[in-house]
């Protein structure tokens, strides 16, 4: 054996980076560099193609399933090319995913929610809601969160856990909505000729929908007035317009057809058979320094 060969052999191994030459290094970036463009073009590509057939939501989470996947695969040939040993690399991930997992129990129950909203489906992206208190347009759908907009344009983020456990209204889920209007008039008034002033604000309102037909529903004797309720129908998209119209409308028709929306009346009673309250005014003498 050669002295060559005996100081090779005794010879601390070399590290993996002290392998890499600049070459190696240059053709890593390169791979990266095209790996991260090709991957954003394909899944904007296939979420441009999927968007009619899947819907905004499916085709948003298939566009960044593929980006997120092309991204592991760049990174996977960016190491290879270092001549890093995948072997190790694969090791090191299976020992941060079981440390990861005992660490974020809230992460891994908002996954396990996201995974129940998508199979069931109960909103899709574009789709007005409310969640608790909160009500927007549904920006995205992701494995730990949802996003909103308020109408206020506020950017809300409502974890899924707290969707799955909380009422979720879907408010632009169906083609028409139904507005309801509480009347109150007063007890001396017709009730027949308060329905047809109503029915007749409906037919005139273009925004209102002859089918379903408006409806008129007796709420009850109030305190100081007879409740109705005035139902009409309109598309979701004039929904908005319609309930901020409509109850001006009724006032001023109730005004010009002098029906009275009462206020509440109280009444004193002294005890007698509906008999009114006795007053009685006394005069007194007004002597020199009375004022």
């Amino acid at each position: 054996m050669t002295l060559v060969e005996e100081l090779e052999k005794t010879a601390p191994p070399m590290l993996w980076y002290e392998q890499v030459t600049a070459l190696d290094w240059f053709e890593a970036a390169v791979v990266l560099i095209l790996g991260f463009v090709l991957s954003r073009l394909v899944s904007r590509k296939v979420g441009s193609f999927t968007s009619e057939p899947l819907g905004k939501q499916s085709s948003m989470l298939l566009q960044r399933g593929l980006f997120y996947l092309g991204i592991l695969a760049t990174l996977a040939l960016a190491l290879h090319q270092l001549n890093f040993s995948l072997t190790v690399l694969l090791g090191a991930a299976g020992l941060l995913t079981v440390a990861l997992g005992f660490a974020s129990q809230t992460s891994a129950s908002n996954i396990i929610s996201g995974l129940f909203l998508l199979g069931e489906r109960p909103f899709s992206v574009g789709d007005i809601v409310q969640i608790g208190g909160t009500t927007g347009e549904v920006l995205s759908i992701d494995l730990l969160s949802i996003n909103l907009r308020t109408f206020d344009n506020i950017f809300v983020r409502i974890p899924n856990e707290t969707v799955i456990k909380t009422e979720v209204r879907t408010l632009s889920r169906f083609p028409i909505r139904r507005y309801d209007l509480q009347v109150g008039v007063a007890y001396k008034e017709d009730i027949e000729r308060v329905r047809e002033v109503l029915l007749g604000i409906a037919d005139k309102n273009p925004l209102c929908l002859e089918e379903p037909a408006p409806l008129i529903i007796f709420q009850g004797f109030g305190d100081s007035s007879v409740n109705l309720q005035f139902s009409i129908w309109a598309t979701k998209e004039n929904y908005l317009e319609l309930r901020n119209t409509v109850a001006a409308t009724v006032k001023s028709r109730f005004d010009e057809e002098g029906i009275e929306i009462p206020f509440p009346h109280r009444t004193l009673y002294a005890g007698l058979a509906t008999g009114p309250l006795p007053v009685h005014v006394t005069k007194s003498a007004a002597g020199p320094d009375a004022r």
